[in-house]
C-alpha cells in the first residue's frame, strides 16, 4: 500500500504543471532545467522536469555542434545526475518513482491472460543494451539529418511514454496538430500498442526488456547505498519470494542483479524474514 501511494505521489510530482489548462502550452520554466528520475516525457503538457534519457541523447547530439566548454558542463551534469540517483537509489526508481513503471503496474491489473513472455534467441538478456547503445548513444552521436543536426532516436521512434504524454495529450489539447502527424507518429502508435499489450500479459515487460533508463540504474544495483541482503540460515526454501517477483528473478542468486527493480515484494512476503533491506557501509565487512 505504501508503495502505491509513493508511486501516485511521484507521478503527480513529475507531472505537476496545471498551467496547460489555461494556455495549452508545455511548461518551459526553471524546473525544466533539471531531470526528474523517472521516465517521463519532457514535452508532456503537464511535465515539470526534463527526462534523463532525453538529456543524455541531447548530450550526444550536441557533440557536433557545441563548443567543448559547454559540452563539459553538460557532461558533468549528466554524469552527476546518474551517479547521484544510481548510487543512492538504483532501480528503486523503477519500482517506486517511475511514472511509466506505475502505469505498467496498473495495466497489469486488468484481467487478461497472464504469462512470462520468453523472447526468441534469449533476447531479453541483451535487448535493453541494444536500445541503450543504439538508440540513445550511437545513432544520436553518429547520424545527422539534412540540416546537420542529430536526432533523439529513442524519443522520436521508440519511447512509449513520449507517445502517450507528448503525442496524444498534445493532440487532445491542439487538434490542429493532427494534420502534422505522419508515418513516424503511426509507427510509434504501433510500438505503443504492442508494448501495452505485452505489459498487460507480462508484468513490467517494458522495464524488463526495453527500458534504457532502467538499465542504467540497474548497473548501480550491486554498488549502490541501498541493497537487499539474504540470510541463508533463515531461509526455509519455500520459494514464495520468486513467485511474487515481477522480474522473475532467481532468489537469492539475482537479488541485487541488474533486473531487480527493488519493489520489495520478496522482502514483504518472506515468512522467515530472510530478506532485508540494508544501507551498505563500505567500511564494514558484510556477513552475508
Amino acid at each position: 500500500m505504501k508503495r502505491k501511494w509513493i508511486q501516485i505521489t511521484s507521478t503527480l510530482v513529475h507531472n505537476g504543471y496545471l498551467g496547460f489548462l489555461l494556455n495549452n502550452n508545455t511548461y518551459t520554466g526553471f524546473l525544466k532545467s533539471f531531470c526528474a528520475p523517472g521516465l517521463n516525457c519532457f514535452s508532456c503538457p503537464t511535465s515539470l522536469f526534463a527526462c534523463p534519457l532525453g538529456i543524455l541523447q541531447n548530450l550526444f547530439v550536441s557533440v557536433r555542434i557545441l563548443p567543448w566548454q559547454i559540452l563539459i558542463g553538460s557532461f558533468l551534469y549528466v554524469l552527476s545526475f546518474f551517479l547521484f540517483f544510481g548510487l543512492l537509489l538504483g532501480r528503486f526508481i523503477c519500482g517506486w518513482l517511475c511514472p511509466f513503471g506505475f502505469l505498467q503496474d496498473l495495466i497489469y491489473k486488468i484481467p487478461f491472460l497472464k504469462t512470462y513472455v520468453n523472447l526468441p534467441f534469449r533476447a531479453q538478456s541483451y535487448l535493453k543494451f541494444l536500445f541503450l547503445l543504439l538508440f540513445v548513444i550511437f545513432l544520436p552521436l553518429l547520424v545527422i539529418n539534412e540540416l546537420g543536426y542529430g536526432i533523439l532516436w529513442f524519443c522520436k521512434y521508440i519511447c512509449p511514454a513520449g507517445t502517450i504524454e507528448a503525442g496524444y495529450l498534445n493532440l487532445l489539447l491542439q487538434s490542429s496538430l493532427f494534420y502534422l502527424t505522419g508515418l513516424v507518429f503511426f509507427l510509434k502508435t504501433f510500438i505503443l500498442i504492442l508494448l501495452l499489450i505485452l505489459c498487460l500479459i507480462d508484468l513490467r515487460f517494458f522495464c524488463k526488456n526495453v527500458c534504457p533508463l532502467g538499465l542504467i540504474y540497474g548497473l548501480f544495483n550491486k554498488v549502490g547505498i541501498l541493497r537487499l541482503s539474504f540470510d541463508l540460515n533463515n531461509c526455509n526454501s519455500c520459494k514464495v519470494c520468486e513467485k511474487v517477483c515481477p522480474s522473475n528473478l532467481s532468489i537469492p542468486d539475482e537479488i541485487n542483479s541488474l533486473e531487480c527493480i527493488r519493489c520489495l515484494n520478496c522482502l514483504k512476503i518472506c515468512p522467515t524474514k530472510a530478506i532485508k533491506l540494508e544501507i551498505y557501509k563500505p567500511y564494514e565487512v558484510s556477513n552475508h
